[in-house]
């Protein structure tokens, strides 16, 4: 079943490689927990099919790495891309995108999370496996405010200007 508006995002963690070590965060690859995340907060969401793919690269990512302080300025506390990768190619995804400090690159390399809001996609016919669809939501204290789910194949309702609009 779809997540959809007016739900709460499904348990779950993510990885993130982490650049600087932090009194929380170890260097490397962290596990985070979902829930413990999202608490209290407002997160812009998108996901994707896959790092360094060529949509996903040339569009998606740079979308909301030019309008991260215009999400800021309506609120957002967060903006965090997630897809179907392990945090370490994740990691040199965000570098090479300029989105480290930025956007959240969080991998779910198994798609377990991805599964569990039912946006999963498979592409196991073209030799990639299962991986997420392309979308974008708002979610605040946990709750998916917004929710654009691509169709596939397209890039036309997960871009950061159509979610910034749905911001007010």
């Amino acid at each position: 079943m779809t997540i959809k508006i007016g739900d709460r995002l499904p348990e779950g963690t993510l990885t993130e490689f982490i650049e600087s070590p932090t009194e929380a965060c170890a260097i490397g690859p962290n596990t985070f927990n979902v829930a413990d995340l999202v608490k209290g907060k407002k997160i812009a969401i998108f996901g994707l099919p896959g790092a360094f793919t060529p949509t996903c690269s040339a569009q998606h990512v740079p979308g909301y790495v030019k309008h991260a302080n215009a999400f800021q300025a309506k609120g957002v506390d967060e903006i965090w891309c997630i897809s179907v990768n392990d945090a370490f190619v994740m990691g040199a995804w965000g570098r090479d995108q300029k989105a480290t400090g930025v956007v959240r690159m969080m991998g779910d390399g198994s798609a377990a999370f991805t599964k569990a809001l039912g946006l999963e996609f498979d592409l196991t016919a073209r030799g990639m496996g299962i991986r997420s669809q392309r979308y974008s939501m708002l979610v605040e204290d946990g709750v998916v405010k917004q929710l654009n789910i691509e169709q596939p194949g397209k890039f036309e309702v997960s871009n950061a200007e159509t979610l910034l609009t749905q911001l007010g």
